[in-house]
């Protein structure tokens, strides 16, 4: 790579570096109304069709090795490059790489900046990035400004510059920039989705979600893995650290973006106990946990209020001893879904009392299945990933990229969902005061259609 690009990447870095650090200490209300574009809008992007479609994969750690995996796996994509510091996991991606392809992919692993030398390779067509949170903005802004359509993990942003950089870019690139969120292609999730557009629940008037989901064993991973990096950030932010997993299906159920979107929230967070009290239980009294303020609530609690007037319940808690759970609940005028466990009832067409659950999902998913479920949920299952839903997500962005069709998440949909945790903590500082939540489609959402059920190809 030359100097002017190496010049050019590192100018993005401060700046946005810059950006961080002026957002943490920004005045509540940093969730301001749209600011001027630096491009068109990418609502609707459909991007030149690929015959096949090479894959760049930075960071192959818990969550990346299973993407070199379904990558591997899915017709029309292959992995040409794969970047990750971790020695350890850079050879474990290359062993999946290897019982499915014919060549060993390029590797990049001398420093945390590799990865710019694998985005400037010919034969990379999409990065993927499943790194550390604080690269993530970072790493997906490069890709697009490099040429490559970015696909990044959880959540997309940790601040609110950072969302208005990621959606600006996309825009001036026109590349495409999605968030991985695949709790969108769980089963359930999907089959939700069709009885929505199809009415079943009647007119869409509040939704619950979350991520309840007890990680305290992860302050263990001291210098490798997801708590290595994970667990100082309950030292940082007091809000919804995580909110994506539970709030990107109802989201797409309430048709956010798409017709409607978030207006303002609210936020509160219970006190921060359990994980100082895990410290002194699990480790010496002078280990590094035992030395950390853990600020963030056990368990934040957050209320949405939508610009068309739907509400959403959205909670957090990975410290709690407690069963897992993602609510996922959608209210409507003729009845409810909930998850965990998936249950029923409807006032008309559920052929019992809506005072009573429907606990049976056999015959509503015999009716309701989502068409790609129909078609690809069988090789999903087999294929593995959260019940499939990984692998299914990838085989979906390769046939729309294949195809040259939109996604089924955008730029919005990954600054939208993620802004949610550094507003929350926003609020919370300011006694749960509401704070707006910026339209970072520049009020494209009132012309755009919500997302529709589309079906898999033969």
């Amino acid at each position: 790579m030359t100097d002017p690009d190496r010049r050019r990447f590192l100018t993005t870095t401060l700046a946005i570096g810059a950006a961080a650090s002026l957002h943490a200490v920004a005045a509540p209300g940093s969730g301001s109304p749209a600011r001027p574009a630096s491009g068109r809008s990418v609502m609707g992007l459909a991007a030149p069709p690929l015959d096949t479609v090479r894959v760049g994969l930075i960071g192959v750690g818990e969550r990346g090795v299973g993407f070199v995996h379904h990558f591997c796996n899915v017709e029309g994509a292959t992995v040409t490059a794969i970047c990750d510091t971790d020695k350890v996991a850079l050879d474990a991606a290359v062993a999946v790489a290897l019982k499915c392809a014919d060549s060993t992919p390029a590797l990049y692993t001398d420093d945390d900046y590799a990865y710019r030398d694998l985005l400037e390779r010919s034969d990379v067509d999409i990065a993927v990035i499943s790194t550390p949170w604080r690269w993530h903005a970072i790493m997906a802004i490069e890709a697009m400004e490099s040429g490559k359509h970015a696909f990044v993990e959880v959540p997309a942003v940790t601040t609110v510059e950072e969302a208005w950089r990621l959606v600006d870019t996309s825009e001036r690139t026109r590349m495409h920039c999605m968030m991985l969120e695949n709790v969108c292609y769980g089963r359930d999730e999907l089959m939700v989705l069709n009885m929505v557009r199809q009415g079943v629940f009647g007119e869409i008037l509040h939704g619950e979600a979350a991520y309840i989901h007890e990680l305290r064993w992860q302050m263990k991973q001291m210098d490798r893995k997801t708590g290595s990096w994970r667990t100082p950030w309950h030292t940082r932010r007091n809000g919804n650290l995580y909110p994506t997993h539970g709030l990107g299906p109802i989201a797409q159920y309430m048709g956010i973006n798409r017709g409607d979107r978030f207006d303002y929230m609210s936020s509160m967070s219970s006190p921060a106990l359990g994980r100082a009290a895990y410290a002194r239980r699990e480790f010496p009294a002078d280990h590094p946990r035992n030395r950390l303020d853990y600020i963030a609530g056990d368990i934040n609690t957050s209320l949405i209020k939508t610009r068309n007037g739907g509400t959403i319940m959205l909670q957090y808690d990975t410290t709690t001893p407690r069963p897992y759970s993602r609510h996922n609940l959608i209210q409507g005028t003729n009845g409810v879904f909930a998850g965990f466990p998936n249950r029923i009832a409807l006032e008309h067409g559920g052929g019992a009392s809506f005072h009573e659950w429907d606990y049976d999902m056999t015959n509503w998913r015999a009716r309701y299945d989502h068409p790609l479920w129909v078609q690809m949920g069988r090789r999903a299952e087999q294929q593995g990933g959260h019940g499939g839903m990984d692998y299914l997500m990838c085989w979906r962005l390769v046939d729309c990229l294949r195809n040259g069709e939109p996604l089924d998440q955008n730029v919005y949909d990954a600054a939208a969902w993620s802004v949610i945790s550094p507003i929350s903590a926003e609020s919370v500082a300011d006694r749960g005061n509401s704070k707006p939540i910026p339209d970072f489609t520049r009020g494209a959402w009132q012309a755009t259609e919500p997302l529709g059920v589309v079906g898999a190809r033969a």
